[in-house]
């Protein structure tokens, strides 16, 4: 698909600034906004093709976020789900050159849906502290969010779900949610230059216009967080998370 801007027609203008605008939302501290960014990327683009048009913006995003919650990281939680990711990446990229953009957007709706399953058996209590906290459980973790990562930006449920379980507080969860994205979507970049070809001058055009936007997007998220209460923030990040994946099913069924 040829991307060059002067191409795009209006709507596709209005979905990338939107995009943008939740992208940063996203890394303000709303979770979930990210995800909706999905759907909407992928009707335009396509799906292979847009995962490396988001990269970009996520990276810029990712920046903006740990200088702002600098100080706010757990590395030792960290430090359980990096090298899991890492082949979590490895594995979606491989998978990812052979299969179709349907397949794409079918792997995005299992993720999500398993993402769901996690939030339901936290909420009943079968998902508890101890459970989360154990070396097991954070591998698993950090391989499926390294694969969802990979094939569709898409990691920000499950670590959402890790990080609830193991009831960080709120700057502790942003600061280490930061950390993990930043790292995993460098990670993540090679790939997408020289393998998937998703990442190239016509898509950073993209990106660049999309900067505004993205910008606005964090402001808006941290001060929504800053005038949020510890318990209202926790059923904002599982209600957003809900809604952006009820969504991404939807558009992936119907």
């Amino acid at each position: 698909m040829n991307l060059f801007f002067p191409n795009l027609p209006f709507w596709s203008w209005i979905g990338l600034f939107i995009s943008a605008y939740f992208i940063g939302m996203a890394k303000g501290g709303i979770k979930g906004t990210a995800l909706l960014v999905i759907p909407i990327m992928a009707i335009i683009f396509g799906g292979k093709a847009s995962s490396g048009i988001v990269l970009p913006m996520l990276l810029f995003a990712d920046l903006f976020a740990v200088r702002h919650y600098k100080g706010h990281t757990e590395w030792k939680t960290l430090w359980k789900l990096l090298p899991m990711a890492l082949l979590g990446i490895i594995l979606g990229h491989y998978l990812g050159i052979y299969v179709s953009d349907t397949t794409f957007k079918l792997w995005m709706a299992g993720i999500v849906l398993g993402s769901l399953t996690l939030m339901l058996l936290q909420t009943k209590g079968f998902v508890n502290e101890k459970m989360v906290g154990h070396p097991v459980f954070a591998s698993i973790i950090g391989l499926l969010g390294g694969f969802s990562t990979m094939v569709g930006n898409a990691a920000g449920p499950i670590l959402s779900i890790y990080l609830l379980g193991l009831k960080l507080p709120k700057l502790l969860f942003l600061g280490t949610g930061a950390w993990f994205y930043l790292t995993v979507n460098i990670m993540k970049l090679p790939f997408h230059i020289f393998s998937w070809k998703t990442i190239h001058l016509e898509s950073l055009i993209l990106n660049i216009m999309g900067i505004p936007f993205l910008v606005l997007g964090f402001f808006s998220g941290t001060w929504i967080v800053n005038h949020l209460e510890e318990k209202s923030f926790r059923k904002l990040v599982i209600w957003m998370t809900l809604l952006a994946a009820v969504r991404l099913l939807f558009d992936v069924w119907f």
